[in-house]
């Protein structure tokens, strides 16, 4: 009977599962629910049904018999870490080998195609993370929104929103920033804007507001220019960080870069030559999935070094 792996990234949104043969080809594919906590009875549950839907998608599309199923390797990336998941996974789903890491690892290695490098993500938060030839790992950044982030979308708002509040009280320059949060939260002031999001709003729906600073920033705003570029400045430094650890004598390796806050071509393009100055690497765009990621280091688990064939673009 062939060798089966099997790689799964577990987001805060969503879950995706890839099933590879031992060629390394594609032959199955799950998405499922949210499974970033499994701490409480509710994310208990919320984990068991996203890893469940996932393999049941898998097994039907592979036209396995899900009882028979012991797979050689499997890799799961997590949002939030694996400790109180580990139990819960070996229950689901039987292996000789088990890898439990980061999300950040798993997109790194999804980015690269398993090869060295260190990829930045910015989407509501921030976090920068590497790997080098010898499978030694660094990271920086993701403190959450109280203590970091910095550079990510919640950031952005946040700074935003400052520097609005500081142009209402008279101590900030002028920026159109002001202006846009009134008009999008119909509010009186943006202090009131500022009293809803403490009351009202999680930390996700104000890093929605950080589209706002990217379009005041390509008007040309000189407030929302600055803040673009000290977030680009931000993450460069979290990417030097784990640079410094891993990588020695100038070598060059790829900076590969995810997460929604890059829909910003000033903040990106700032990025890149920020990073060239620090340590004279390219940023790029990532080869393939997280989940293709966790694949991939599920069958380097195993020893097998077959390249991954049949990814469709979704994967």
């Amino acid at each position: 009977m062939t060798r089966l792996y099997l790689g799964i990234d577990g987001g805060q949104s969503s879950t995706k599962a890839l099933l590879a043969d031992e060629t390394g080809r594609v032959i199955g594919r799950g998405h499922g629910g949210p499974c970033n906590h499994a701490g409480s009875a509710d994310g208990r549950a919320k984990f068991l049904s996203a890893i469940g839907d996932c393999l049941r998608q898998i097994y039907h599309e592979a036209g396995l018999e899900s009882s028979t199923i012991r797979f050689a390797s499997v890799c799961l990336g997590l949002s939030g870490g694996s400790d109180d998941k580990e139990a819960y996974t070996r229950e689901l789903i039987a292996s000789d080998r088990y890898k439990f890491t980061l999300d950040a690892e798993i997109a790194l290695l999804g980015g690269t195609a398993g090869e060295p490098g260190i990829t930045i993500i910015a989407g509501t938060g921030s976090i920068a993370f590497g790997r080098n030839a010898h499978r030694q790992t660094a990271r920086a950044g993701g403190w959450g929104y109280i203590f970091g982030d910095e550079g990510g979308a919640f950031d952005l708002a946040r700074q935003g929103l400052r520097r609005a509040l500081q142009f209402e009280e008279g101590w900030g320059g002028p920026t159109v920033l002001h202006q846009v949060l009134l008009e999008v939260s119909g509010g009186p002031t943006v202090n009131a804007l500022m009293h809803q999001f403490y009351n009202h709003f999680d930390r996700r729906q104000i890093a929605t507001y950080a589209t706002l600073v990217t379009a005041a920033a390509e008007q040309g705003d000189n407030v929302a220019l600055e803040i673009l570029r000290a977030a680009a400045g931000d993450l460069t430094n979290l990417v030097v960080g784990v640079y410094q650890h891993l990588f020695k004598n100038k070598e060059v390796v790829p900076i590969v870069h995810i997460g929604g806050v890059f829909k910003s071509e000033f903040l990106l393009q700032e990025l890149k030559r920020s990073v060239n100055t620090a340590i004279h690497c390219p940023v790029t765009t990532p080869l393939s999935s997280p989940a293709a990621g966790a694949l991939l280091e599920a069958l380097r688990q195993d020893g097998n070094q077959s390249p991954l064939a049949g990814l469709q673009p979704d994967d």
